[in-house]
């Protein structure tokens, strides 16, 4: 089959590999400009140097919907256009054209987690497992019918670093089995059941400020959610920011007003957290590990040299 992809950052470029290994020709590649969003400078293996490597035409593109790149698609006759990680809505004349539709490759286990970081969302909301999607685009986004989903659980201590590279691993073995099953006409679709749809939006910096009132499970959750590289958990203390880059919950149990730092407990520092923490029966979020923003990296237990005052969501 002749092939154009619509692809971005490590996902797109996993995918692009995997296309170039499957023995299908690859006809034109389609990828957006570097982009100084902070998710958008991680995982950013650029798609462009691989296609350009292979000798295979590559067009720039925020949007996808001009009409010079809509008859470029058009001249490289594909039987079927491959997405990962396309940022922006594509027209269903473009995703239509191809005698095969579009087969979109999608890193949550959908119809939950459609849209945007859904490992970071499913990790936060304590989901047991993640995974990958292969499903044919529709009108609506990520809602099409399902090819092939694979899934990895998530572990106790697993960050969302962690699943990525898991995740992304899957990428290869699905595109090309995606690719055998429908150049065989042995695919079998499945509807997605869109009473258990969720829809997420992009992360930003502000989606990784702490709410103390959060109970102590959720931010351990999101401590780990937002590992390195990402852009990590933080509060402020004394008015400047505090990057939570290592968490647990507590073993005892705190009362108190949410943001307190309260009391050492084993290698860290109890912060008290939860709306109900006035009553004495929640657990706190122990606190390994601190980063300034200068980039100096703490233990808790140094950085926190008396208890009392507060981690605050604002200076």
């Amino acid at each position: 089959m002749r092939v154009v992809m619509l692809g971005y950052q490590t996902w797109g470029h996993r995918t692009l590999q995997a296309l170039l290994d499957s023995g299908h020709e690859v006809a034109l590649v389609i990828t957006h400009p570097k982009s100084e969003h902070a998710y958008e400078k991680i995982w950013d293996d650029d798609v462009a140097e691989l296609a350009e490597k292979h000798d295979v035409p590559v067009l720039l593109r925020n949007r996808p919907d001009d009409a010079e790149l809509l008859d470029a698609i058009a001249a490289a006759r594909p039987d079927l256009i491959v997405a990962n990680n396309w940022r922006t809505w594509l027209p269903p004349k473009l995703f239509d054209l191809p005698p095969h539709g579009t087969l979109n490759i999608h890193d949550s286990l959908l119809p939950k987690y459609a849209g945007f970081s859904p490992i970071i969302w499913a990790l936060i909301n304590g989901e047991e497992n993640v995974g990958v999607t292969a499903h044919r685009m529709s009108a609506e986004l990520d809602a099409g019918d399902v090819l092939i989903q694979r899934s990895v659980p998530i572990g106790p201590t697993d960050t969302a670093t962690d699943l990525f590279h898991r995740t992304v691993d899957l990428i290869g073995p699905i595109v090309q089995e995606s690719l055998e099953l429908i150049a065989s006409g042995a695919g079998n679709w499945v509807p997605q059941d869109r009473s258990e749809a969720s829809f997420f939006h992009k992360r930003s910096l502000e989606d990784s400020r702490i709410d103390w009132k959060w109970p102590a499970e959720r931010l351990e959750r999101l401590v780990r959610a937002q590992s390195d590289p990402y852009p990590n958990a933080y509060a402020f203390h004394r008015g400047e920011r505090l990057r939570i880059v290592d968490a647990a919950v507590s073993e005892a149990r705190y009362g108190g007003t949410p943001g307190r730092i309260f009391i050492r407990e084993g290698d860290g520092v109890v912060i008290v957290a939860g709306a109900d923490a006035f009553n004495g029966r929640c657990p706190g979020l122990l606190v390994r590990r601190v980063r300034t923003d200068d980039g100096t990296e703490y233990a808790a237990t140094e950085y926190f040299r008396t208890m009392g005052g507060y981690l605050t969501s604002h200076p």
